[in-house]
């Protein structure tokens, strides 16, 4: 695990209501208004730091009432209070200013929909944030890292050199969850210290110094991922087993998902590096400078599927690693280069790779944590949707639907100047004498949630040469393999039951 180095305070990210202006008790007052009773502390799970949506369908369970209607009512409510009295928190507009006059970018980034936050900021000033994320712009909000994710890439800064402002459990838990540390100003609930947060009762007197404090105090480790392929073992190409330990060290891979490993490579990789390892089967496995600590899903598993480990990374941290193959027939570059076929029937050619996928994300939800990173990699044997503009390529979407991102897309978004493709180094030409030429796609893929990407590219070392003449080649494989340089993120602080 390589330390990764710690920039300067690159921005500050502060949630709305009850942080910048005191508007949690108005929503209080809204609640209670149309949950027709007054609220106590047991309910304030259910309504503090959540969105509109999730506190009408508490009380849609409640009450037996229509969640829209419930949904409208609230909206209503808590506008008409807005609109008459907004407060700005103790110390707020002093911070702003002063990270302004310091050139720090600020963004903000709430549970409340689009219409309420920019009441807010024509109140505050819109002009003072460079971003603003509401509850209308991710599929997924607080607690969910998904907003405070959207505000840095947004902003283009590494969530761990940023402080988010928050109030609220639910909004500290999404903060942290996205890698950044935390500056808590408890509104209404109280909020425990844990390690990367910090806790205040006012933002009177908290001046940008104090938040640099917070983000240059510790390191955030560098975890190196890298998914291969490893083309039957390497057996096709003359030394391979030397020329994959030479990639290990030129890449700096802290951890690999291999495919196709022949049964053994894993093992001799492992043993031969000193590093631990996992053999799932005849075809998959995993290597890892860091202590393996469990392992997940079948260890017979067949030429296709998926296996996993969770490694422990030091201090308090750990990753949950999986390596998949899914099957490589019908192919759909093939199907629509050299059949022509359209959208739809590429689309419904994927069923047996859907299935292993599901399988395979199955499977990682029954052995996750919530509060461990997850990194599924492999070769999919499919292109991503994220590629094709006319094709919803069903794989790549079920992954995305499971709340996993893809790490090369975060760092490379634009899919026509960096079309990042992994299939194939050594085969410009189709095989069957056609001359036809070889549909070149991204088909390999490190994917991710709980961490902070860095970089994410493509691996292939030396020039190789096409199929058949492959022997000599220093690559030792028919696939690219594709290293992302994840931030891992403070351990968080997990809830007594």
């Amino acid at each position: 695990m390589t330390p990764h180095t710690q920039l300067p305070l690159q921005a500050v990210l502060f949630d709305m209501d009850g942080t910048l202006v005191d508007t949690e008790r108005l929503w209080w007052e809204a609640v209670e208004q149309v949950a027709g009773r007054s609220l106590t502390e047991a309910d304030q799970p259910e309504v503090l730091g959540r969105p509109v949506e999730h506190t009408a369908d508490w009380l849609a369970a409640a009450t037996g009432a229509s969640p829209t209607d419930l949904a409208s009512a609230l909206h209503r409510e808590f506008a008409a209070r807005v609109r008459t009295g907004i407060v700005p928190r103790p110390g707020a507009l002093d911070l702003l200013d002063a990270l302004a006059r310091d050139g720090v970018p600020t963004a903000l980034v709430t549970a409340s929909p689009r219409a309420v936050a920019d009441t807010v900021l024509d109140a505050l000033g819109a002009s003072r944030f460079a971003v603003s994320v509401t509850a209308d712009d991710t599929g997924a909000t607080k607690p969910a890292p998904d907003p405070y994710l959207a505000a840095c890439r947004a902003l283009g800064v590494d969530p761990a050199a940023c402080v988010a402002v928050e109030d609220t459990q639910t909004g500290v838990s999404s903060a942290e969850a996205a890698g950044c540390a935390v500056l808590a100003v408890p509104s209404l609930a109280p909020i425990d210290t844990a390690p990367g947060r910090t806790v205040r009762a006012s933002l009177t007197g908290i001046t940008p110094a104090d938040l640099r404090a917070m983000v240059t105090s510790g390191t955030a480790p560098e975890l190196r991922v890298l998914s291969w392929n490893l083309w039957l073992g390497g057996s096709k190409v003359d030394d391979h087993r030397a020329k994959q330990l030479k990639v290990v060290a030129e890449t700096g891979a802290d951890v690999i998902g291999l495919q196709e490993t022949g049964g053994t490579a894993a093992q001799e990789l492992a043993e031969a590096l000193g590093w631990h390892h996992h053999r799932a089967g005849e075809n998959l496995g995993i290597i890892s400078r860091h202590p393996i600590t469990a392992r997940f899903g079948d260890p017979d598993v067949g030429f296709y599927g998926a296996a996993g480990v969770r490694i422990a990374v030091g201090e308090g941290r750990e990753v949950d690693l999986w390596t998949c193959h899914l099957d490589y027939t019908p192919y759909g570059p093939y199907e629509s280069a050299f059949d022509g076929l359209p959208a739809a029937e590429l689309i419904a050619h994927e069923d047996v790779r859907l299935a292993q996928m599901r399988d395979a994300l199955g499977r990682i939800a029954e052995a996750g944590d919530e509060a461990v990173p997850v990194v599924l990699v492999g070769d999919f044997n499919c292109p991503s949707h994220l590629d094709w503009p006319d094709v919803e390529w069903p794989v790549t979407r079920a992954a995305a639907d499971a709340g996993l991102r893809d790490s090369y897309r975060e760092v490379h978004p634009d899919p026509v100047a960096e079309p990042g493709h992994t299939w194939s180094p050594i085969h410009p030409v189709h095989e069957d004498g056609s001359g036809r030429a070889e549909p070149q796609d991204r088909i390999d893929y490190v994917l991710y949630r709980g961490l902070t990407v860095l970089d994410s590219r493509t691996v292939v070392v030396g020039t190789p040469s096409a199929w058949p003449d492959v022997t000599s080649n220093c690559w030792p494989s028919d696939h690219a393999a594709v290293l992302t340089v994840f931030a891992v993120p403070r351990a968080p602080v997990r809830r007594r039951p």
